[in-house]
């Protein structure tokens, strides 16, 4: 068994897909610096974390998915000393006795807990934004209102309720809280810090651009109201290629967008949010690196736009930006795949036929 486990729970919206790049593609250098991520990638540790939480129907997203977290458990019994890293943002919307379950099944391993974090009117636009490009149609204020178990939402969302259910299974000094470094800070710094919880020596490189760019206040409505044309979109591995890949990633992130700005109601709520996640750190005791104090909500936002702001004449302009971004797509894979059949025979389209028909089969048409 590994000596040690560190197990990153999320927040989400917090650089976690980047610091988990950095992990995931140096897992050798990881391996020699005795650190060993199980697993053979991201999804594994994305099923383990919904596995915890004894959601119902993971053969639904894959048929490996149940029983994920009990195949990296594993793996980390069969490792002889050194540390073992866990990481996945969804972890932190585990409940206090699936959270004490998944402590104890790492015993005797010395158990550390790694929380990055935000101020909550960042997380509530982030989170609400991650939730649209993955195919919510929800509104913002909706999104905001709602009690759900869902990784979107404030059960998520809440660094202070996060911090209440699994503060209480870990000392305080192995609860470590990485406030996200403010852009003044080298674009480094977030890795540097995790990098010196888990002890970690070695010089690795980092992503020169940052992952999961975000999106502008009129892209994001746009997507929003093109989701409701999208209920053939069901699957997660559907919503995460296309929706969130390929239209929201792939091209609305590339328009000039105006920051998402919060009403004066959510983000009163968000700074008492905020308030009580600091007041509970300092109660507490749970380490810290970084300044907690980026963790309130500022009093002085940077500027950005509402979501009642957005005019129909700025979705028109955007949506057809898209399409024209779509069409160019449509051009370049045709072109690809006439070369494909030229080079290829007759084999080639007979394919495309055969699974053209079964396509048009399943959809009824």
């Amino acid at each position: 068994m590994v000596a040690r486990v560190f197990l990153h729970i999320g927040l989400p919206k917090t650089g976690t897909t980047y610091l988990q790049g950095i992990l995931w593609e140096n897992k050798e250098r990881l391996r020699d610096e005795g650190v060993v991520l199980p697993g053979r990638g991201h999804r594994e540790h994305l099923w383990a974390a919904l596995d915890v939480q004894e959601r119902k129907h993971l053969e639904r997203r894959d048929p490996r998915a149940p029983g994920s977290w009990e195949r990296l458990c594993a793996e980390l019994d069969a490792t002889p000393g050194g540390t073992g890293v866990v990481t996945h943002e969804f972890f932190c919307g585990a409940g206090p006795a699936q959270a004490r379950r998944a402590i104890e099944r790492l015993a005797p391993a010395e158990v550390h807990v790694v929380v990055t974090a935000r101020h909550a009117a960042g997380m509530l636009a982030a989170g609400w934004q991650e939730m649209v490009k993955n195919g919510s149609r929800t509104d913002l204020h909706a999104a905001a209102a709602a009690d759900t178990r869902s990784e979107f939402g404030w059960r998520t969302w809440d660094l202070a309720g996060v911090l209440e259910r699994w503060g209480d299974v870990v000392p305080p000094e192995r609860l470590h809280v990485l406030p996200v470094p403010p852009r003044t800070e080298p674009p480094d710094r977030h890795w540097r810090n995790l990098a010196g919880v888990l002890g970690l020596t070695g010089d690795y490189p980092v992503p020169e651009e940052a992952a999961n760019p975000s999106l502008g206040a009129v892209q994001v409505e746009l997507l929003r109201r093109v989701n409701a044309h999208l209920g053939s979109f069901s699957s997660a591995l559907d919503r995460g290629r296309w929706i969130r890949g390929h239209l929201a990633e792939g091209h609305l992130a590339d328009q000039a967008g105006e920051r998402l700005a919060l009403d004066d109601d959510l983000l009163a709520d968000c700074r008492l949010r905020s308030r009580r996640a600091v007041d509970l750190i300092a109660e507490r005791g749970f380490a810290v690196v970084g300044d907690v104090e980026t963790l309130l909500v500022p009093e002085a936002l940077a500027p950005g736009r509402d979501l009642g702001s957005v005019t129909d004449a700025e979705l028109l302009e955007a949506a057809t930006q898209v399409v024209g971004g779509l069409l160019e797509d449509v051009r370049e894979l045709t072109v690809q795949r006439d070369r494909l059949r030229e080079e290829s025979g007759p084999a080639v389209p007979s394919t495309v036929r055969r699974a053209a028909r079964v396509l048009r089969r399943r959809r009824g048409d």
